[in-house]
């Protein structure tokens, strides 16, 4: 039973130390930079919590602490986690002089129980401005876990949360905001948009990627002794990031922002080509010689690269998730994936997996959307009486100016009126002049109506 416990708390401890990243200073400033560049004053007034980010080593409580008069916060509020409840640290914490020397250290509470900290507009220290230095902290009743009343009660407080969560917990700490109705910034996997709780959200326009770190690294640190593979030990040295006494360094070139603050780029229309020039100038080999292939289980065509999105196809089309780095709400709607959420116009009664032309015992997995093919090629096929291709996981998108653009009303010979063009979700309306046998005249609309 002994070793059993202590193989529970060793595997603990290494679950902690790999769900320990550190963000950087430099990633923080240029997202903030980008809310700003919108809205110059988008935290003034405001009140800023920053969950499990003590002052002594978040770079977001330093960040935010050197910029609280410059970007006229109201407050800045951040907290700690205790000790005892992160089995990364519950062995070699010690209290810092900072906590050490006030005449609130506590003993038992230093380990047990969390720690708040804020910072307001009163220059405590009489130095002429409102820095670090300035900032008040108390014991938590509790150990600080985001989750927790008190806690809660401060996000309720809060006009926005901004911090890197927990990647492990990145789907509670997102209902936890999401729940709360407050604004935030927070660091996650990429992987997180097709999350059954995420993707939703980007659908319905209330969550999206921030600004910065789309398809690029970020460097992160990490608890000395965590795991980390020399490549990209060497790649965030190459970025200015070389191990110290404190931290090691990685680079995750899967992590990015998601947020629902608003900033420009997300604003910034794709340049298309149209089909036609796609297929005679696309960089990509594939869709010059093939263009634009349909779903066999879908009413769209699919699109492998964002970059190959026709600037003039009216209908869906299924793209890559990458496609998010890139969304402009403007210019696409978003309409769901391949994967469950929107509805197949076709299902397969009978399947079966087919690698590489080798057809496979097992066939788990989910099915996203297939193009039907001649014959059996490399990759993931299916049999399902016919050979039909396996893609990726799409995002099924439409141009916004199909769903929300003018309805072209085109009436019939005879109704001796001009063809107009009103708002409408439909694409073109066909009116034709009908008398009836009592010599009633109406005009008839197919396809949509007509008032």
């Amino acid at each position: 039973m002994a070793e059993k416990s202590r193989n529970s708390s060793l595997t603990a401890a290494k679950k902690a130390k790999n769900d320990e990243f550190y963000t950087q200073w430099a990633d923080i400033e240029r997202e903030m930079n980008a809310y700003l560049e919108y809205d110059p004053d988008v935290f003034r007034g405001k009140t800023v919590l920053l969950p499990c980010d003590d002052p002594e080593w978040s770079n977001f409580a330093k960040f935010f602490a050197l910029h609280f008069s410059d970007y006229g916060l109201k407050k800045l509020i951040s907290t700690s986690y205790a000790p005892n409840s992160n089995p990364n640290v519950k062995d070699v914490y010690a209290p810092t002089l900072f906590e050490f020397d006030d005449p609130k250290f506590d003993e038992t509470k230093t380990r047990e129980n969390g720690k708040k900290f804020v910072l307001d507009a009163n220059d405590l220290n009489g130095d002429g401005r409102v820095d670090i230095d300035d900032l008040t902290w108390e014991y938590l009743e509790g150990d600080g876990d985001f989750r927790s009343p008190e806690v809660t009660e401060l996000r309720d407080e809060a006009d926005f949360v901004i911090t890197n969560p927990p990647f492990s917990l990145f789907r509670d700490f997102l209902g936890w905001l999401v729940e709360g109705d407050v604004r935030f910034s927070i660091v996650g996997n990429s992987n997180a948009i097709t999350y059954r709780e995420v993707f939703p959200l980007i659908k319905g326009n209330k969550l999206w990627k921030g600004a910065t770190a789309n398809s690029t690294d970020m460097v992160f640190g990490v608890p000395k002794g965590t795991a980390v593979k020399e490549a990209d030990r060497q790649k965030a040295e190459r970025m200015g990031y070389a191990s110290n006494d404190e931290y090691d360094f990685t680079r995750l070139g899967n992590s990015c922002w998601f947020t629902n603050i608003e900033h420009g780029r997300r604003h910034e229309p794709l340049q298309l080509m149209t089909t036609a020039d796609n297929a005679k100038f696309s960089r990509h080999k594939d869709v010059r010689d093939s263009n634009y292939a349909t779903y066999d289980n879908f009413e769209a065509i699919e699109v492998p690269y964002v970059d190959a999105i026709p600037s003039d196809h009216q209908g869906i089309m299924g793209v890559p998730i990458t496609f998010l780095d890139k969304y402009n709400p403007d210019q696409f709607e978003i309409l769901g994936t391949t994967e469950g959420d929107y509805p197949a116009t076709k299902k397969y009664a009978k399947k079966k997996r087919v690698v590489n032309g080798v057809p496979q015992k097992s066939n788990t997995g989910t099915m996203s959307g297939v193009i039907r093919e001649s014959e059996f090629g490399k990759g993931t096929y299916f049999d399902v009486g016919y050979p039909v291709r396996a893609v990726y996981k799409r995002i099924l998108i439409r141009h916004r100016n199909e769903a929300n653009g003018n309805l072209r009303v085109v009436f019939g010979e005879g109704t001796g009126l001009q063809d107009v063009e009103v708002e409408s979700p439909n694409s073109t309306v066909n009116v034709r002049k009908v008398t009836d046998e009592q010599g009633n005249t109406r005009l008839v609309a197919e396809g949509g109506s007509a008032e």
